[in-house]
């Protein structure tokens, strides 16, 4: 679409949270000086089922923005914010200040195959995937986008 935020988007992609979040620990250690480039850290760990919303974690003006931006996902009928932002991987982040979001699905399904030999995309629906992604790329551009970064 030749879209271009104003702000850099970064996606990380590690392991390790399952052995004591050595992966986010070692980000944030390597990251934190520059903590205040920060616009928001989002993760999803509860698989890619159909999604409701995202848990947020920040002040009430930050919910505010968040929940006016989840209302562009109302086709997908994906428009909640919930009270907390859970995960290992966000979680120093937050602690000190950092705007925080985790996706919210369905996750009835999500211990059928968690962490087993069926843990594989095949499993997976592409379109609930897609509704997954859809959230990330609304929230992550339009946040990237934003004149001024989200309040703290």
């Amino acid at each position: 679409l030749g879209l271009r935020p104003k702000r850099t988007l970064r996606l990380v992609l590690w392991t390790g949270e399952e052995q004591g979040g050595v992966g986010a620990k070692q980000y944030y250690q390597l990251h934190k000086e520059n903590i205040s480039n920060f616009d928001i850290v989002m993760e999803s760990d509860e698989g890619t089922f159909k999604p409701s919303g995202l848990g947020f974690a920040g002040s009430a003006e930050a919910r505010n923005i968040v929940k006016e931006i989840m209302t562009l996902l109302q086709p997908i009928n994906v428009t909640g914010v919930y009270d907390t932002a859970d995960g290992t991987d966000i979680a120093y982040w937050i602690r000190d200040g950092v705007p925080g979001a985790s996706l919210h699905d369905d996750i009835n399904k999500y211990f059928w195959f968690h962490h087993s030999q069926g843990d594989t995309m095949t499993v997976q629906d592409p379109n609930q995937m897609n509704l997954c992604a859809a959230v990330w790329t609304v929230v992550s551009y339009v946040i990237a986008d934003m004149e001024d970064m989200l309040p703290r």
